[in-house]
């Protein structure tokens, strides 16, 4: 659905003497941007949603003079496309430029101003090639003009790091490298405007836990000894982060990945079950987005998924280099829509092959969508795994290939549960060796050994047979010959991100709206660690890369695994659910329903409903009998026993009881 884009207020920035001088108290930094209450200016509540695009790092790299340059091409591409989809706000989510340069800002401007002037908000980000090169001159002269005018700065950091409030939704700023030093100011931002926010997105140009980098590698496992700064509240901002449900985005690795960061641990992030007196539960986790890519430079997969503390649910990249990489790279766009407790996002990819700004490398875009999510704060949510899990492996409580979860509670007293169905459709990606190193007397770690313990302790899970890595046996290796610890290459299978979302009826539905999420973002596409493609049904992943020191094998894929980076006709795994009535409500006055678009469709006709419950067997093995002509309905039942409607599927639904 396209949204026209509400214009806004935001030709100026506040004086840049006001904000930014180092002799003025915190206090007058702070309250200049506050209301008598202490809070920022309020706005109107909108008709239509609130929506959010994500541009990545911009930056463009030097031509043969050694004059860097914007990525004025793949920027282009992107902000016509948000505005195209009716964005309001754009977050940049830094590098913008590759060296900071009046030239740079020139081109970066010329670009932003037209989609600025039609009334698209900016929230820039400060990345690292800013801070290395334009922190205390070119940023703040250019940028105030782009941060909008009732931000609320962090004192001692003004201009970058601050904080919107937009309809309910909370969009916090943050410099490269920053993160850590905001926490506290972040927790009271959470807590002064608890009462008016429903989400919460956090921007920064890097984050904990990376696909190439990551502060947690940087700056705890391979980090100077006695430099705490990271290391003293990584974990304190990972359990804030999943209590608040914070959606992270940045940028800085120039791929596309999306995944959950655990408070605690992947093995110990249980989706446990809903509670009368507590109602519904979510994981202890958040998600992390890293934008992708909008610049002349791609990076391939370094170091892996970091599974003591992460599961990767979404992975693309595409360096265009030859040999080993992909023929292009990726331009990518992505959307947050904000409506209510409710969140969709998609994201978007278009492949490219322009490496400067001349006039003959420019390109159309052909967006296709590779990811998306749609959720609200009423829900429950699993971690799905791929059916690649060697037989035998211990469960450890999360290792869950097949579509069955406890039950979700609505409001109005239905209540739904998957209830059948195998992860058989699933990504693979590969990562390639890397090492890390230590310094005896300068870094954290003091031998090979000590290096090796930190790794396990915040990075990945030490293989046992009741810790099972799923990744590789030998995870991390140390090299005594070159006293290097090495982080071998593997093939990683993604994990699917199942979430059930209630939201409240609307006036054609008789019960409140279940949503299901999470069904259909892979598709059996396998791809290498620079971003070429290989095949999952043909090719044998990387050595190692499973937890009995074996070799992932081919994997024979279902019909309907299209193997295809664009999902917008994806079809998922079959799988069931069962959508419980509430109390006094008659089965013969309603029937199970699907949302398309703004209609209601009844999941099959009603000459078609199957009477009895649930069986497994009707996935495969043994369908039920059907009446004539019902061979093309959708298998739908009811089991009156329960109350309860039951239905197949095949898709990411909006499924509520309608009148018949």
């Amino acid at each position: 659905m396209i949204f026209s884009p509400r214009k806004r207020n935001i030709a100026g920035g506040l004086l840049l003497a006001a904000a930014i001088s180092a002799c003025s108290s915190d206090d007058d930094n702070n309250n200049s941007q506050r209301d008598a209450a202490g809070d920022p200016p309020e706005t109107s509540t909108p008709a239509e949603p609130f929506v959010i695009g994500l541009l990545p790092d911009t930056q463009g790299g030097s031509d043969a003079q050694g004059q860097a340059h914007v990525a004025m091409h793949p920027m282009q591409a992107v902000l016509a496309h948000q505005a195209n989809e009716g964005v309001d706000m754009v977050i940049a989510v830094g590098d913008l430029t590759d060296k900071g340069s009046s030239i740079e800002w020139a081109e970066w401007t010329s670009v932003a101003d037209t989609y600025r002037d039609q009334g698209i908000e900016f929230m820039p980000v400060m990345g690292n090639h800013e801070m290395n090169y334009a922190y205390t001159t070119e940023w703040i002269a250019t940028m105030r003009n782009y941060i909008p005018d009732d931000a609320v700065h962090m004192p001692g950091y003004e201009w970058v790091n601050y904080y919107v409030v937009r309809d309910n939704v909370l969009v916090i700023g943050l410099a490269y490298y920053n993160l850590p030093l905001a926490i506290s100011w972040i927790k009271d931002v959470v807590a002064d405007t608890a009462d008016r926010v429903d989400h919460i997105v956090v921007a920064s140009h890097d984050g904990l836990i990376g696909a190439k980098y990551g502060q947690t590698r940087e700056q705890i496992v391979e980090g100077t000894k006695g430099d705490d700064w990271v290391f003293s509240v990584q974990k304190d901002i990972r359990e804030f982060f999943s209590e608040h449900d914070v959606i992270y985005v940045q940028g800085h690795e120039h791929q596309y990945q999306r995944s959950l960061v655990s408070a605690t641990t992947m093995q110990t992030t249980l989706p446990a079950s809903s509670t009368p007196s507590g109602g519904n539960y979510q994981m202890g986790a958040y998600t992390q987005i890293m934008a992708g890519n909008a610049s002349y430079k791609g990076y391939e997969f370094r170091y892996g998924e970091r599974e003591l503390v992460q599961a990767i649910v979404a992975q693309k990249n595409a360096t265009f280099s030859e040999g080993n990489g992909s023929d292009h790279f990726d331009v990518n766009s992505a959307l947050l829509q904000f409506e209510g407790d409710r969140v969709d996002y998609r994201a978007y990819y278009a492949e490219h092959q322009a490496t400067s700004n001349a006039p003959d490398q420019a390109f159309t875009a052909d967006w296709q969508l590779m990811d998306k999510f749609s959720r609200g704060k009423n829900r429950c949510e699993t971690l799905i795994y791929p059916n690649s899990i060697p037989e035998g492996t211990r469960s450890v409580l999360v290792f869950q290939p097949e579509y069955i979860t406890d039950i979700c509670l609505a409001d109005d007293g239905s209540s739904a549960q998957l209830v059948g169905g195998v992860n058989n459709t699933f990504n693979r990606t590969d990562s390639r060796t890397r090492d890390m190193e230590f310094v005896p007397g300068f870094t954290r770690a003091e031998s090979l050994m000590d290096l090796t313990r930190l790794a396990y302790q915040w990075l990945y899970q030490y293989h046992e047979s009741w810790t099972p890595n799923l990744n590789n046996l030998y995870r991390v290796v140390p090299d005594e010959n070159e006293n290097v610890l090495l982080i071998p290459e593997t093939t990683i299978d993604l994990k699917e991100h199942v979430t059930m979302s209630w939201q409240p009826a609307l006036a054609d539905t008789a019960s409140d709206r279940l949503i299901i999420s999470g069904m259909q973002n892979q598709t059996g596409v396998y791809q290498g660690a620079y971003g070429g493609l290989k095949q999952m049904d043909v090719d044998t992943g990387l050595a190692f890369s499973q937890p009995d020191g074996s070799a992932k094998a081919p994997k024979l894929l279902p019909a309907t695994a299209t193997q295809s980076w664009n999902i917008a006709n994806a079809a998922a795994d079959r799988y069931a659910v069962q959508f419980q009535m509430p109390e006094g409500m008659e089965a013969t006055g309603v029937i199970l329903a699907t949302r398309d678009a703004d209609q209601w469709q009844a999941l099959s006709d009603e000459a078609c409903i199957v009477d009895g419950a649930w069986s497994q067997d009707y996935l495969d093995t043994a369908p039920p009998s059907l009446a004539d002509g019902c061979d093309d309905e959708k298998l739908l039942g009811y089991d009156a026993s329960q109350r309860a409607w039951w239905a197949v599927l095949d898709r990411d639904v909006e499924l509520a009881l309608i009148t018949r």
